[in-house]
């Protein structure tokens, strides 16, 4: 979608005027907003929406959570309305092991965010880690292994996406192969996560980086939000309509510039809350039987 917005002035600085002759003649127009390459993240100058308005790209957050997982509280309809908010034009609700939240989420946007796009999508765990798979009409099951997991998605014409494959602390699944097993994995997806806000601790982001230029995969920002405070505070900039498998794939292909905002860290304290609430009301995560054959 794009817009174009009248020239907005440059931002007003406070304090007394400077000395010096004025110049003749109307203000200019503040610089438009100017993003990094994705081969080198920042974060941008702007936030979402106002890119969004002056280019007219789409901004896609690959990598959201709602109360239907275990670890947030955050209903679909508010993570909709802020992301929204925020500028994006693309979010992926990607709960763990299921899509009724993603469902209900679509159906919500529907009502309160009309040029919002919900892609339904799942954070799968698999055997060895986890995998993100968007543009799902049923949900992928736990517990196969990372290869079957890919088929099972791929079999419904859907995308899949390594998510944070370098955290410490969560399932990674560079933790579970061995590098060259990995890499070549890395190679099937249809995208890597470079910017995940939610790797706090080593250079999580930065080795993601580094594998998504050796393997040749395209490298997004995602913000991997369990809150309304987080949602769209990180996406990816691009070229296209990222509304179908098909669209999305040439968006990837294309240029991608990433926001790589970030919520304050005390974010991740309400996490454990949001696990401890669900757990008390029946709804803690279910580890599946790892499934053979």
């Amino acid at each position: 979608m794009s817009v174009d917005p009248p020239a907005r002035p440059g931002p007003e600085r406070p304090g007394p005027a400077r000395p010096g002759p004025e110049r003749p003649g109307p203000e200019r127009p503040g610089p438009e907003p100017e993003l990094a390459p994705a081969a080198e993240p920042t974060v941008a100058s702007e936030p979402a929406a106002v890119v969004a308005a002056v280019t007219g790209r789409a901004f896609v957050d690959l990598h959201c959570h709602t109360s239907a997982s275990f670890d947030s509280l955050a209903s679909p309809a508010s993570m909709v309305k802020a992301a929204a908010a925020r500028g994006v034009t693309h979010l992926a609700i990607t709960d763990h092991d299921r899509i009724d939240g993603a469902l209900r989420a679509r159906d919500a946007g529907a009502r309160i965010a009309p040029d919002l796009t919900v892609l339904v999508g799942e954070e799968i765990r698999t055997r060895g880690g986890d995998l993100i798979a968007v543009f799902l009409e049923r949900p992928v099951p736990p517990g196969l292994s990372a290869v079957e997991t890919i088929a099972a998605v791929r079999e419904q014409g859907g995308l899949v996406g390594l998510p944070h494959p370098y955290d410490r602390l969560r399932g990674s699944l560079s933790k579970t192969a061995e590098m060259a097993t990995f890499e070549s994995l890395a190679e099937t997806v249809d995208w890597i996560e470079v910017w995940n806000p939610r790797v706090l601790f080593g250079p999580g982001n930065e080795l993601a980086a580094a594998l998504a230029k050796r393997v040749g995969v395209p490298g997004v920002a995602v913000s991997d939000s369990h809150t309304t405070l987080e949602v769209g505070l990180a996406s990816t900039a691009l070229t296209g309509d990222p509304s179908t498998p098909a669209g999305l794939k040439v968006a990837l292909a294309g240029e991608l510039q990433l926001v790589t905002g970030r919520a304050s860290r005390y974010v991740r304290l309400v996490t454990p809350v949001a696990r401890l609430i669900n757990r008390l009301r029946g709804r803690g995560r279910v580890h599946p039987t790892p499934v053979r054959g």
